[in-house]
């Protein structure tokens, strides 16, 4: 429940995904497992600080979600190594329904019909970009922000990537065409938030 209050006060005005707010609401009581298992135990303090770093440092960038399900499965083998397999099994069964349960209310989940995502654009150095986009932006989305600014190609490309927030689902392909019209044709990508890592 505190997990939960946690995510609903993060995600007031926040960038989010629904992926890490559904983390967020699970983590507190994965961890509170986990410490409740090592209490008092030095080896298994030092197994679960090496378990931590290789989360922290695993070679492949993941989502919210698949990090806490590493944390999720990490908490169960921990309480079943102890000896409390019961315990491991009966956690892992709540904490699987909390989930399904989130996934399927849309727990913190826009309901205006839109999903916040990452929009990449294109355009010549020499084409000011400078709300340029503004009425296609209007019209296809309830809200968006520039956030950065990159030149590629030996400064004659620039790369512009905002957060949008779009108004109505089945709108993508619009949203991009019109988009093409403006910048000459080049390169666009459009993404959930939370699958920014593949861009």
């Amino acid at each position: 429940m505190l997990g939960a209050v946690i995510a609903l006060v993060y995600s007031y005005h926040t960038a989010h995904s629904n992926g890490f707010l559904v983390t967020v609401a699970l983590l507190p009581a994965i961890v509170a497992v986990i410490i409740m298992m090592v209490n008092g135990s030095i080896g298994a303090s030092v197994a679960v600080a090496g378990t931590f770093s290789l989360v922290r440092f695993r070679s492949a960038p993941g989502t919210a979600r698949e990090i806490c399900a590493v944390f999720l499965a990490m908490a169960v083998g921990l309480a079943c190594g102890m000896g409390y397999v019961a315990f491991g099994a009966i956690f892992a069964v709540i904490l699987a329904l909390i989930t399904v349960i989130y996934d399927r209310v849309g727990f913190l989940e826009k309901r205006d019909g839109g999903l916040q995502k990452v929009l990449k654009v294109t355009v010549p150095e020499d084409l000011d970009y400078e709300g340029m986009f503004d009425d296609i932006f209007q019209q296809y989305t309830s809200d968006a922000k520039l956030t950065s600014i990159k030149t590629s190609n030996l400064g004659s490309l620039n790369k512009l990537n905002y957060q949008v927030t779009m108004k109505k689902t089945g709108t993508d392909k619009a949203f991009i065409d019109d988009l093409r019209c403006r910048n000459g044709n080049l390169e666009i990508s459009l993404a959930m938030l939370a699958d920014t890592s593949e861009l």
